[in-house]
Parts: C-alpha cells; sequence; structure tokens
C-alpha cells in the first residue's frame, strides 16, 4: 500500500441508432487534500426517453453531483453528503419537469454513483443503470435494477432522479483491492450483452481501459443495441494505508516546542504570560508581531509526545477549529509556516463556565436558559457537520467580558468523515466521567445525544449546584443509574423542568431527546407530558419522612388495638 489513493479512469458514449445522447457520464479525481478527505467520485445517468427533457436531466445529475460533492463540507460523511445533494436535484428535477414540461415526468434519468474514499466504494443508485464489480476475472452487479415489467416486452421505471418528490436511493459500501475494477453502464450495454461477454471483453483488454470501455461500447451496438450505450470504467492502482493520514502526517512532523516563558518568540508570536497548564497542554497569550493582536497559543504536552491517540486529538482540534464558524464556538486561527506544533486561537479575556458556577453556586432558571441557549447554538454548529464533541463539561466552557459563551477543547471530538478514513469507531472519548454519556462505557459509538446527555448534566448543575447522579470517580453501568430529581436539591425548579432534564440525561440514549430544539423548547416552555410524568414515591423522594409517619402510624394503630382490647374486658 501507499499513502496514496490511486484510481485509472475511462469512459466511451455513442450516440447509437438514437437521434440523442440521453446518456452522460464523468468522474472526478481532485487534488491530494480533497483526495484525503472528499475520496474520488464517478457518476452515470440516462435520462428516460419518454421524459422531453431526459437528455438535459442526466447531464445536470453528472455535472451537478459532481461539483456539489467536492465543495461539501470535509467533516460530513460520504453518505450524508451525496444524499443531500441527491435529495436536492431530485427536487429541482421534479419542480423543473412539472413547470417547463407540464408533467410531472418532465425531467427524469437514472442515476448510479461511486465515491471512492480511503479504502472504500460507496455506492448510491436509482434506476436501470448499473455499477459492476471486476475482481479476480469475475464480474458482479452491485446495484439492482428498478424496473417493472408491464408485459413480456415492455418495462417502465419504478425509481429514477424526477418522477416523485420522496427518493429512494439504494446505497451499499464495499471494501476495495488493489486491482479491483468498477464497470458503470447504460441499459444500451448491458441489455445487449451478457456477464460472460462483458467478463470477456474485459478480460481481453486488461492491459488498457480506454481500449476496454471502447471495445464494450462498439460490441452493444455490434449486438443490435438501439439505444445510447455508454461504459464507463475506474481501476484501483494504489489503496492508501488506512493508519496514514496525509494531512495531519505533515504537521506531526513538527517538534514540540521547548518550554515558554515569557519574553520568548516563536515563529512571530511573542510570549506574555502562561494562561493555563494541564497534565495535556499549556496555553499562553501572545502578541503576533504582524498585527498586534492577542491570540492564545496551545501547545501540547511533551509528556505525550509518543501517544498517536493524543497526537490526532490535538490536531483534530486545530482541523474543527478552523471549519466551524460559529459565535460560540472557539475560532482557530490558519497558521502559517512554523517550525514547531502549536496552534493559535482566538483570545478569550473571562472565565470558565466552572470558575462562574463555583463564584455563584445555584443559578436562577433565567440565566441558566441564556447559557443553554448559547451552548446549544455552539452545539448544533458540531451536530450539523456531523461532529460530535464528546467531551461537553463546565470546564470546556469560556465566558468573555460580555457575557458570550465558547464551547472550546476539541481533542475529544469525532467527526464522521474522518473517521470513514480511518475506519476506528469503537475509541472511547477521554471526558470526565460524570459528564460522559453512560453509552460510551459499552463500547457503543457515540451519537449527538451524547452530546445533549452532557448538557442536560451541566444545565441540571447549573440550576442546582450537585449533579444527576451524584459524583462518582468510576462510571455507573445505565443499569444502576438513579436520577435524583432537581427539585430535591433546588424547590425552585418547577416540575416541568425537572422532567426536560431527567429526559435529557436519561442512561439509555433513545430515551433522550432526538434534537437539541426540543430540549431548549422544554426548558422554556411547560410541556403537559412532562409535567404529568408520574412522580417518584415518598420513600425515594423523602425517606426520612416517610419512615416517621409509618412509625407514628403503626404507633397509633397499637394504640387504637390495646384501647379496644382494653375496652372489650
Amino acid at each position: 500500500m501507499t499513502s496514496r489513493l490511486e484510481i485509472d479512469y475511462a469512459c466511451c458514449t455513442e450516440t447509437g441508432a438514437k437521434s440523442q445522447n440521453a446518456d452522460a457520464a464523468d468522474a472526478r479525481i481532485p487534488p491530494d487534500d480533497l483526495l484525503l478527505s472528499k475520496g474520488v467520485a464517478a457518476v452515470i445517468a440516462d435520462g428516460m426517453s419518454s421524459s422531453e427533457g431526459g437528455h438535459e436531466a442526466s447531464q445536470i445529475c453528472v455535472t451537478g453531483f459532481l461539483n456539489d460533492y467536492f465543495s461539501t463540507p470535509e467533516s460530513w460523511s460520504v453518505k450524508t453528503s451525496a444524499s443531500k445533494i441527491l435529495s436536492a436535484l431530485n427536487t429541482w428535477l421534479c419542480g423543473q419537469g412539472q413547470s417547463r414540461y407540464d408533467s410531472p415526468k418532465g425531467m427524469v434519468t437514472t442515476l448510479s454513483v461511486a465515491v471512492i474514499k480511503s479504502t472504500t466504494a460507496h455506492l448510491f443508485h436509482v434506476g436501470d443503470s448499473r455499477i459492476y464489480l471486476y475482481r479476480e476475472q469475475k464480474l458482479k452487479q452491485q446495484t439492482k435494477d428498478h424496473r417493472v415489467w408491464v408485459s413480456r416486452d415492455q418495462d417502465l421505471l419504478s425509481r429514477a432522479m424526477g418522477i416523485d418528490s420522496h427518493l429512494e436511493i439504494d446505497y451499499r459500501s464495499l471494501a476495495l483491492q488493489v486491482n479491483d475494477l468498477l464497470l458503470f453502464t447504460t441499459d444500451g450495454v448491458h441489455d445487449f450483452l451478457t456477464d460472460r461477454q462483458l467478463q470477456k471483453l474485459l478480460r481481453e483488454h486488461q492491459g488498457n481501459l480506454q481500449q476496454a470501455a471502447n471495445a464494450i461500447t462498439v460490441t452493444a451496438l455490434e449486438q443490435g443495441s438501439n439505444d445510447n450505450v455508454t461504459c464507463q470504467l475506474l481501476k484501483v492502482m494504489a489503496l492508501p494505508d488506512e493508519q496514514i493520514d496525509d494531512i495531519y502526517q505533515r504537521v506531526a512532523e513538527l517538534p514540540f516546542p521547548p518550554n515558554l516563558l515569557p519574553g520568548m518568540n516563536i515563529d512571530g508570536f511573542q510570549i506574555m504570560r502562561e494562561i493555563h497548564a494541564s497534565k495535556r497542554s499549556e496555553v499562553y497569550l501572545a502578541i503576533n508581531d504582524e498585527t498586534g493582536e492577542r491570540v492564545a497559543l496551545k501547545t501540547p504536552s511533551v509528556n505525550f509526545s509518543d501517544d498517536p491517540d493524543f497526537l490526532n486529538g490535538f490536531l483534530n482540534e486545530e482541523w474543527i477549529g478552523r471549519r466551524i464558524n460559529n459565535t460560540h464556538v472557539l475560532k482557530v486561527h490558519k497558521p502559517g509556516r512554523r517550525r514547531f506544533l502549536y496552534h493559535v486561537t482566538v483570545y478569550l479575556d473571562g472565565q470558565t463556565l466552572r470558575q462562574r458556577m463555583d463564584d455563584l453556586g445555584q443559578m436562577d432558571l433565567e440565566q441558566t436558559r441564556e447559557y443553554l441557549t448559547q451552548i446549544i447554538s455552539g452545539l448544533r454548529a458540531f451536530h450539523r457537520m456531523e461532529m460530535i464533541h464528546q467531551d461537553l463539561k463546565p470546564d470546556n466552557i469560556l465566558i468573555n467580558k460580555n457575557g458570550i459563551l465558547k464551547i472550546i477543547d476539541f481533542g475529544s471530538t469525532r467527526i464522521a468523515g474522518v473517521q470513514e478514513q480511518h475506519n476506528n469507531n469503537s475509541q472511547i472519548p477521554l471526558g470526565t466521567i460524570n459528564y460522559t454519556a453512560p453509552e460510551y462505557l459499552d463500547g457503543t459509538p457515540g451519537s449527538h445525544r451524547s452530546d445533549i446527555f452532557s448538557l442536560g448534566v451541566i444545565a441540571y448543575e447549573m440550576l442546582t449546584g450537585t449533579l444527576p447522579y451524584g459524583d462518582h470517580e468510576q462510571a455507573l453501568p445505565a443499569r444502576k443509574m438513579g436520577y435524583q430529581s432537581a427539585r430535591e436539591h433546588n424547590p425552585a425548579v418547577p416540575a416541568w423542568i425537572d422532567g426536560a432534564l431527567r429526559k435529557a440525561t436519561h442512561p439509555l440514549p433513545e430515551k433522550r431527546y432526538e434534537a437539541l430544539s426540543e430540549f431548549l423548547q422544554d426548558m422554556t416552555h411547560p410541556n403537559p407530558e412532562l409535567i404529568t410524568l408520574r412522580q417518584k414515591p415518598l420513600l425515594e423522594r423523602h425517606p426520612l419522612g416517610f419512615w416517621k409517619t409509618l412509625t407514628a402510624l403503626l404507633f397509633l394503630t397499637n394504640l387504637v388495638t390495646l384501647l379496644l382490647l382494653f375496652a372489650t374486658q
């Protein structure tokens, strides 16, 4: 293996017996950085012959997908990126078909897409164009024809782009090997050539992809094809090592900086003073010599110089901070030339939420809601880019002099797009136990609901000054977690707020809120369903009062029994 994906490509399309070529096919192999984060994309489409705008529909789908896919955020997974683009294209085709051709089927086309990222091929398909895998001289169809036969000689497309506003796309992923070949065809080819014939042509021209593509289309026409004929080929020449990330590798080769002292200068940054230090990193206030701007310079601790997981998290932090643009997320500056490993962020003059909570103790509802709204705004920016923070806690939220909250420390953040490069979903985040969702401890990959758990714990602590499941040094399994009502610690907390906190911090992720907006809604507007939630028994809510009452009742019962006995004698 090499550290780089290498693909060979060829395509051939012919109008054939038709007056117009409604087929379209193309592929894009981007520059190195995008090759790593987005991969290679190839598309084939066949405009439906009975659709007036079929020719235009196929062209728009091919060019539209290739243009839009490489413009999606690098943090998005292939599946998310492709699904959003295909849905948008389908909606546009449906609308244009109706408005321009006065027909719900005015612009209809098949579409088959392959995105090769890292060592995996992601296939998206609708219609009856096809994608095959040719491996070790054996050909196997990877897509399913969406056809309905209305008679022995006639069939119709049951699914295609532009037919229905509700798009149902087939998706599958394939683990690739070097020398694998993906063959794309339209029905003008595969309706007239058998799998055995295609296999024979690929074997005969295995040394030249373009000759193979040409031979397949020519042979299909010779076999009597009365349709447009298109063949597209992608061959895997080399696959990247799953453990190497080229972008990170270049930065990771930089040495750790020395111990920095006031007055020192590093790459044009004048060190003023140390702001924060922990066993994992140090943060310094510095002045940019060129602009005079005050910045924060974060350096990794030399204690972790041989820890690849820590290093990966430190590099992730810079990557994330440069891509999220939200008022409530700490911004990381794009670095210039540097001789050492560090990253530069906006300098915030303020305190952490932990410090604010220690100063104020229990907060009122108004203050809690204000802070919660800001945190949710920042957290939503992560989730929209398919990132899970995984270490949300009061220490990782900064409040500046103007009362603006910002989420910091992205070292544990899971990035869907980067996960695809490493094929690693089992790492447990290095979060603080009391704020970490319990599903992580079972080895289950976290989700946005895991962040909602952490957020719920923070909201609970702001209102009560304590934690919903107590303070533990070791994590508790979900089955042993018992929620303590917030009203026990702060009677001013309404029952419906307590219900919202209980739901947000439920041990089981499927019982929590699905969306951040739902949690915020229930924290600001009474939800009748939460108000009517079953209250805890008196024994759980006030155990001492319960036993006192029970003892008094037993005493009275015994006293009455004695009086009755004496009365009957």
